[in-house]
């Protein structure tokens, strides 16, 4: 990923990039009922590399399938490259676990950006008390095998109602997480730091006692005069 785009969108909320995605016309791009497993006050960027569950079967998914070298899960722990967000479609059921905390450490230690699951991760104490960003529904004991067969690997896949491709580009904050399709998110940093800018003023502007109608969104003159002159002074 390049290095200046993460950098400007370590810098914007996943708010304000709702925002810039609802007006390209894009009104489901925040993966919906999922939140960190414990907040680490900075942001998560990378590419999506994605791992799609299917309902479980009972005679393909005994507790002996972790020993299979290709099991899908355990390849998707050793093969998502570094940098990158794994993002794991667990059909919105966190009844079962998604993974726990020794598969994340894994994880982690091959220096992935984060993780990401519809589902729930067991474990969850130990994996929101690690130096990473991990995300989900809630915390969950169950091993996968009893509703879930991890089935394949980097494909296009829905998770909590967002539409997830390879590559695209994931953003969580310390409420939520959002896919920016991989080909605008250049664009979109683009306007979510610029959006920050001025939400910045606004923020400082209402603190002093403004109020809102005319200042956010801006239309009187006097505010755009204002701004120009913070921003002049902040070097911003």
């Amino acid at each position: 990923m390049d290095e200046t785009l993460r950098e400007k969108l370590m810098g914007v909320s996943v708010a304000t990039l709702a925002t810039a995605l609802y007006k390209r016309g894009l009104r489901s791009q925040v993966i919906q009922s999922v939140r960190p497993v414990a907040p680490k006050g900075r942001n998560m960027v990378g590419p999506a590399y994605t791992l799609r569950y299917i309902p479980a079967r009972e005679d393909r998914n005994g507790i002996e399938v972790f020993r299979n070298p290709d099991h899908p899960q355990r390849v998707a722990m050793e093969s998502c490259p570094a940098g990158h967000v794994l993002v794991m479609d667990s059909r919105k059921d966190a009844r079962a676990a998604s993974a726990g905390d020794i598969l994340i450490t894994r994880l982690m230690m091959r220096g992935a950006a984060g993780v990401v699951t519809d589902g729930g991760f067991r474990d969850a104490m130990e994996i929101g008390a690690m130096d990473f960003h991990a995300y989900h529904s809630r915390p969950s004991s169950p091993t996968n095998l009893t509703l879930h067969e991890a089935y394949d690997l980097n494909v296009p896949i829905g998770c909590g109602d967002a539409p997830v491709f390879p590559g695209d580009i994931l953003v969580g904050d310390d409420d939520c997480v959002i896919v920016i399709p991989h080909e605008i998110a250049e664009e979109v940093a683009d306007e979510a730091v610029e959006m920050t800018v001025y939400e910045d003023f606004v923020i400082e502007q209402v603190r002093s006692g403004a109020a809102i109608i005319g200042l956010y969104p801006g239309t009187k003159p006097e505010h755009a005069e204002a701004f120009a002159r913070w921003r002049k002074e902040r070097g911003r």
